[in-house]
């Protein structure tokens, strides 16, 4: 069950009007903003994306990150790039640098239904001639130069997805909060990609696995705008 499902009367215009009044002049309105794009799903977004460029003549990813910053920013603009273009680059981000991070790659390959994996069929040559335009080398020849091998974790994934997806999204949550410092490449894509999906399901297996609410976690991990926004996709206290 999601905690993000759009609205039923919905304005195109008037939610690109809004976003543009919150950033408009002196200082930005980062409350307007978020219970502008939290309210929405991502189908609604793309609309307000296009209406805002048609309607105001700027783009609003740009004017986004021209006005917000940090982790916050990193969700804000999570929100409103399509769910195959996140994925492209959720996949770049674990390949390039110094290290790879096997865990989102893993994550991602690992935790489609087969709903969607017959759904995206077709497409996942298209995700996969995307991120060879972006990274300019095919993603098996970044897997195969960057991935340590380790294929007893990616396996572990796959059969924890298979048995208990929220579980497994739960446990993913926790281990980017618990202990000193915050894993939050995992934290933002896992809140931004699951609200839509089963965050529900995940709250009530991250308190049932911890004995403390998800909720009450990012409240006492992160702080500020970033917090407010990871509260919204959370969706309730429980």
């Amino acid at each position: 069950m999601a905690t993000v499902k759009g609205v039923s009367s919905f304005s195109a215009e008037q939610e690109a009007q809004a976003l543009r009044k919150a950033m408009k002049g002196l200082g930005t309105d980062e409350d307007a903003i978020i219970e502008t794009l939290t309210k929405l799903n991502v189908a609604q977004r793309q609309q307000v994306l296009i209406t805002y460029k048609g309607t105001i003549g700027r783009d609003l990813i740009d004017d986004l990150k021209s006005e917000l910053s940090g982790n916050f920013e990193r969700v804000i603009v999570g929100l409103m790039t399509p769910t195959i273009m996140y994925d492209v680059h959720e996949l770049r981000r674990a390949l390039k640098g110094a290290g790879t991070d096997e865990g989102c790659l893993i994550e991602i390959l690992a935790s489609r239904t087969n709903a969607e994996i017959r759904h995206i069929n077709d497409n996942y040559r298209v995700l996969f001639d995307v991120y060879r335009g972006i990274a300019n080398k095919d993603i098996t020849e970044s897997i195969k130069s960057e991935m340590s091998g380790d294929l007893e974790d990616a396996l572990l994934a796959v059969v924890k997805c298979m048995r208990n997806k929220p579980a497994y999204f739960a446990e993913r949550l926790y281990k980017s909060m618990k202990g000193l410092g915050t894993d939050d490449s995992t934290l933002i894509r896992v809140m931004v990609s699951r609200s839509e999906v089963d965050m529900v399901y995940i709250r009530k297996e991250f308190l049932s696995m911890y004995g403390k609410s998800l909720h009450s976690f990012i409240k006492g991990d992160c702080s500020g705008d970033y917090r407010k926004v990871l509260l919204r996709l959370c969706g309730g206290e429980d």
